[in-house]
């Protein structure tokens, strides 16, 4: 096995942090993206890793984390959306549009000011795609409380969640504040977003929140199995990602490549074959009575 794992890889203090962080990151993004993708939001969460992108590169700019301007951020947008009117069907795509565009403008903003007036470099590297590796072992904590406060929220909410996903009118009907649960959604939809930014960084923190879960909904009969194995297939991506930017380091010192690119390429190389004829025949067979 020593072809595949690369000296010091299971006693890496980096390591250690990144499996954590991408691990925790991974579950949360694979749960809320599961839902995502049944509300046809997908759109929105693109929208939301626009907003982590000003968000993170303004808190860069005035000192603080980069995780709290992709939570912050990531919270004002969802709840621009919703003020806006992301709860209803028809006015989604115009309120995404209006917080992606004015997200846009901001993220412009402060990646000119984080690369002209700051003495540190990388920002755009960081914010934009991430570094796994050179994240502070104390921020897991911190990771792991928000993930933890995020499920207990989905969980929550999962049965009206569903049934206002399926139907707004219905959970309408049987006094389901549609409102109310769209709002929530949102705000758990920002805090994975926050999340997968600091992981693979913003302007691809889709890859996590859409790639497993649209996987796993394309191969599973349940939103339960869904969830699974998106989450499944969310850890298993995000490790083997952590793994090969490890050692790609052994393949060219001077230019390894980033954990973000390899999580991003397996999430879409696996989608792409769930849709394999053999997949679909197989996943055919267990739907069939």
């Amino acid at each position: 096995m020593g072809f595949l794992f690369e000296p010091g890889f299971f006693s890496s203090g980096p390591v250690h942090t990144a499996a954590a962080i991408g691990t925790v990151t991974a579950i949360v993004s694979a749960v809320v993206g599961v839902f995502t993708v049944v509300r046809s939001q997908s759109f929105a969460g693109h929208a939301l890793t626009d907003v982590a992108t000003a968000g993170g590169s303004g808190a860069f700019f005035l000192g603080l984390s980069p995780l709290v301007g992709f939570l912050g951020g990531g919270v004002i947008g969802a709840g621009a959306m919703d003020l806006i009117g992301v709860q209803r069907v028809r006015s989604r795509d115009l309120a995404t549009g209006v917080v992606l565009g004015a997200a846009t403008g901001l993220a412009a903003l402060f990646l000119y000011l984080d690369t002209t007036k700051s003495a540190t470099t990388g920002a755009t590297q960081q914010i934009l795609f991430g570094s796994l590796f050179t994240i502070d072992p104390s921020t897991v904590p911190v990771v792991v409380v928000l993930s933890l406060a995020t499920l207990v929220v989905i969980g929550v909410i999962h049965r009206p969640l569903l049934l206002t996903s399926v139907s707004a009118e219905l959970a309408s009907a049987r006094g389901i504040s549609v409102r109310t649960i769209g709002l929530l959604f949102m705000l758990a939809l920002a805090v994975a977003v926050g999340l997968s930014s600091v992981a693979i960084g913003s302007i691809l923190s889709t890859a996590l929140l859409i790639g497993p879960p649209a996987t796993a909904l394309r191969t599973t009969r349940t939103v339960r199995h869904a969830m699974l194995g998106a989450c499944a297939l969310g850890i298993a991506t995000t490790l083997l990602g952590i793994l090969l930017a490890y050692d790609s380091f052994y393949w060219d010192s001077s230019a390894p490549i980033p954990v973000s690119f390899f999580i991003v390429a397996l999430s879409f190389l696996s989608y792409l074959a769930s849709g394999l004829p053999i997949v679909r025949r197989r996943v055919g067979r267990r739907e069939a009575p």
